[in-house]
């Protein structure tokens, strides 16, 4: 008895098989973004919108209220900031490092910006900005140039969350 035939149409429906197994995959992740969520119909953010969600965080220190800050950071976010050596990675150390930031009243501005988008959910905006600061105890007003780097991921209901910030005072030079 021959088995050639036998053992080919083995090997070609094992084929076929692990073939559409590949295709339905590839399909699969051809359909979706990154990371599976967001909606591939909805139309890609704009330089412009990215530029706001640095409006809106300065607009949070405004308030003063180191929650209100903290809120606009992701569960999981790392902040690297300006003024501390501690690498805070959690809600509560984010609010800490705020709570002392926002004594001095900071004011933010952009000096330079350059923003990079990823994909639907993720972008980058990194660049130079300048806080002008009135310290608590003696009323003094200072500004610190400092370069910076944020990166946002858009959440499941929509709202753009920063995963990552950096900030560190520019060289003396």
């Amino acid at each position: 008895m021959n088995r050639r035939p036998v053992r080919r149409r083995i090997a070609v429906a094992g084929t076929a098989v692990l073939a559409a197994g590949t295709l339905a995959l590839g399909a699969g992740v051809a359909g979706a973004d990154s990371r599976g969520k967001g909606d591939k119909h909805a139309k890609p953010v704009t330089k412009a919108q990215v530029l706001g969600l640095f409006d809106r965080w300065n607009a949070a220190l405004q308030t003063g209220d180191p929650d209100k800050v903290a809120d606009l950071y992701a569960k999981d976010a790392v902040l690297l900031p300006t003024v501390s050596n501690q690498v805070r990675t959690d809600r509560a150390e984010i609010v800490d490092y705020f709570e002392h930031f926002l004594r001095n009243k900071p004011v933010g501005t952009k000096v330079e910006s350059v923003v990079n988008i990823l994909d639907r959910d993720t972008v980058i905006d990194t660049g130079v900005y300048e806080f002008a600061l009135t310290d608590h105890g003696t009323g003094e007003k200072s500004t610190v140039k400092a370069r910076y780097t944020y990166a946002y991921e858009k959440q499941p209901n929509g709202r753009w969350l920063i995963v990552n910030h950096h900030s560190s005072k520019m060289p003396q030079g």
